[in-house]
């Protein structure tokens, strides 16, 4: 991957992004959108008023999909996505760090190491498709994926971006806390949004309710992504580091021993987040299956900064030979 490549492609994302912005009367991140699907397409749509089409001709021109690498796409789709989620999104729709998203695609590969056959992998708050494609984009496996958003700026833009990267992903359009047409898949990842849910009535459905009030999203998420997970199957969930603190823990903690096993809980960097209160973990499970057990010793990690390669690389060594043993029947 070359950095400056990236850098070239933001640049042009962004400035066709302003003018779009400007010239429509649009957000900024609806503005990365049609840029996006623009420079996909290989056309200016004819819609636009004339002027505006000749400065996007003008701002387009030299762009060659072919000429990047998809991870070189991904990042220059990432910086803008950043650039357009600043000050104007929730707390629960900003992007999955990128050190976080790779960390999650070893892991995925990890515990996927000795399937035979394609995966089918759901990420179901897949938000801009940052970490679907980061998955994808860090793996030879032969994966089947699935996305699901609710926000209709954020699925818009994660077509148009696994479109450019050429993946074939197929995406719901909807909250994922209805029911899907989708058949159970080998591994759900995703990093959750953490509030409450405000559809009381769809939460009464679900066996992690709140006794009254509102029902966190968090813990309806991960109950949903067990439902479309097959028996042996992973869930990887970017988690606050409060979930067993919360005063529905108990809930959720009866809810796991009934329905899978912990695999693991590995503590991310704390200089990934500006916050004590946001700081989170890497969450994994397995839904319980005929056969199937806890490992004796669950993998608990907490890691160093991303910044400081040797200690990164220690860490890793100790994760690499922890799943040999898990693998290996060992634990």
């Amino acid at each position: 991957m070359d950095q400056q490549n990236v850098e070239k492609l933001f640049t042009q994302i962004d400035e066709m992004a302003t003018a779009i912005s400007e010239g429509l009367n649009i957000t900024y991140l609806e503005g990365v959108t049609e840029a996006l699907d623009i420079l996909y397409q290989g056309q200016v749509f004819e819609d636009y008023p004339e002027k505006l089409q000749v400065d996007i001709r003008n701002k387009w021109l030299g762009f060659n999909k072919n000429h990047y690498e998809n991870e070189e796409i991904r990042k220059a789709i990432q910086l803008a996505t950043l650039k357009g989620m600043k000050g104007v999104t929730q707390q629960q729709h900003l992007l999955t760090p990128d050190a976080v998203a790779t960390f999650i695609g070893f892991l995925t590969g990890k515990l996927t190491e000795f399937h035979q056959g394609s995966i089918r992998l759901f990420d179901p708050v897949c938000g801009s498709g940052n970490l679907l494609t980061a998955i994808l984009n860090g793996t030879d496996k032969d994966i089947v994926p699935y996305g699901s958003e609710v926000d209709d700026s954020l699925i818009q833009l994660a077509v148009v971006q696994a479109n450019l990267q050429k993946h074939n992903i197929e995406f719901f359009h909807q909250d994922s806390l209805q029911p899907f047409l989708l058949e159970p898949v080998d591994v759900v990842t995703a990093d959750l949004p953490v509030g409450y849910y405000p559809d009381d009535a769809q939460a009464e459905k679900y066996e992690l309710k709140a006794g009254e009030g509102h029902s966190y999203a968090h813990h309806l998420l991960i109950e949903q992504s067990l439902t479309y997970l097959k028996e042996g199957g992973y869930g990887i969930f970017v988690v606050p580091n409060f979930l067993f603190e919360s005063d529905q823990a108990q809930q959720l903690q009866r809810y796991l021993r009934d329905h899978a096993h912990i695999i693991g809980m590995l503590q991310l960097p704390e200089d990934l987040f500006k916050k004590e209160k946001f700081a989170r973990s890497v969450f994994i499970v397995q839904k319980k299956k005929e056969g199937t057990k806890p490992p004796k010793q669950a993998l608990l990690v907490k890691l160093p900064s991303f910044s400081s390669p040797e200690k990164t690389s220690n860490v890793i060594s100790q994760v690499n030979d922890w799943f040999s043993d898990y693998h290996s029947g060992k634990l």
